[in-house]
């Protein structure tokens, strides 16, 4: 009995002492993360979290191509799919899905958390906010909207310079640190009380630092500019036009605060991650129709500083084999590639990158996605008649 009262009452300090050092975010991270086994996000947590649902229109099926699934995988993208826990890996070929396959019990219809994918998203509605009128340009001070970065060196920070991941602030961007600002973010139940803490301690736009605090502030930005929630105007500028299948969840920091955890956290099925990427090949124009600037678009997918050329406005680059590749990015090896002058798309998603992604701009497993592929696709030639 003596022993019971003693672990009661060192587990009621413990959470006494969370609360005390504002570090009581913990109690939702041990329950939504760590204590299910995980050290970090993982695919299906937004069934943990409070989420706000965006609903689809009119679906558009992708087009199947002649040559539907007609090669399988390679050996090599076997063994690394399997190494690498992938559930979903799509090639899309002149807009007709091409090749599809899913795993661990995983189908085209399965949602899962796309992690920083949503930042493309996110400097896409920037884009439709500013083509709107909602946001005067790139170049607006985020001051306009918020003055507590109106003074020192957050007065020169720009709407654009949230997008180009070059803000200055003082984010720390590690996942797997308890007590980072990161993983206060993904787990605190007031997020802008977290970003409004943010400090500006480097000269912003000039040059490329990650980091997901960036975003989150733009998304801030584009709900009071545009009056609206963020997840409705994704639904209506592009989720709904874009002619997704599916509806799909974003999280939301709580019931009542309800704002997007918009670095993260779409919620959603590989070949409708896949629309953003033909919208954005096809210079923003979909079925005819432009939805989002081409002039925009066309700057999105071009290195904003010379010294970093894997990122734009939202999205990344890397040239290589002599193609130009434009792609979506999550944490956990979440994808989607786009080469405009082949017309390919490739989607991968799944539990995990490769070894040593941490350290790499681009981690080993996006060449063997990119290269197998393109080793498909070059077999199912080699083969016709």
């Amino acid at each position: 009995m003596k022993l019971l009262k003693g672990i009661i009452l060192t587990i009621l300090g413990l959470i006494a002492i969370l609360y005390i050092t504002d570090t009581d975010y913990l109690l939702k991270a041990l329950r939504t993360i760590y204590a299910k086994g995980y050290t970090t996000a993982f695919l299906e947590d937004y069934k943990e979290f409070d989420n706000a649902e965006i609903l689809n229109g009119t679906p558009q099926p992708w087009p199947i191509h002649k040559d539907y699934n007609s090669v399988s995988e390679t050996e090599r993208l076997k063994k690394y799919n399997d190494a690498y826990g992938t559930i979903a890996y799509v090639i899309i070929k002149n807009d007709s899905v091409w090749f599809e396959n899913y795993y661990d019990g995983f189908d085209e219809d399965s949602k899962t958390n796309s992690f920083s994918m949503a930042k493309s998203y996110v400097s896409g509605l920037m884009g439709k906010a500013i083509e709107e009128g909602y946001i005067k340009s790139l170049d607006q001070p985020v001051s306009d909207f918020f003055p507590e970065f109106s003074e020192g060196l957050a007065a020169k920070m720009t709407v654009g310079d949230l997008s180009s991941m070059a803000s200055g602030t003082n984010w720390d961007e590690k996942y797997y640190s308890p007590l980072s600002i990161t993983t206060r973010a993904y787990f605190d139940d007031d997020l802008e009380k977290v970003i409004l803490g943010l400090k500006v301690v480097d000269e912003p736009g000039q040059v490329y630092k990650y980091a997901s605090g960036d975003t989150q502030l733009l998304a801030m930005i584009i709900e009071k500019a545009t009056g609206k929630k963020l997840y409705d105007y994704l639904t209506e500028s592009f989720w709904k036009p874009l002619g997704s299948e599916n509806p799909t969840l974003w999280q939301v920091d709580s019931e009542d605060h309800d704002l997007v955890k918009a670095y993260c956290c779409i919620a959603s099925n590989a070949k409708d991650f896949a629309r953003f990427g033909k919208l954005y090949k096809d210079h923003g124009k979909w079925n005819g129709k432009q939805l989002l600037d081409s002039a925009f678009v066309a700057k999105s997918i071009t290195p904003r500083f010379t010294e970093s050329p894997q990122y734009g406005y939202g999205f990344w680059m890397q040239k290589r084999n002599g193609k130009s590749f434009f792609m979506m990015r999550g944490h956990l090896g979440q994808y989607v590639i786009v080469e405009p002058e082949d017309n390919i798309i490739i989607v991968r998603l799944g539990h995990q990158k490769s070894p040593g992604a941490a350290s790499q701009i681009f981690s080993d497993d996006i060449s063997i996605y990119i290269e197998e592929a393109y080793k498909m696709l070059n077999d199912a030639l080699q083969t016709q008649p």
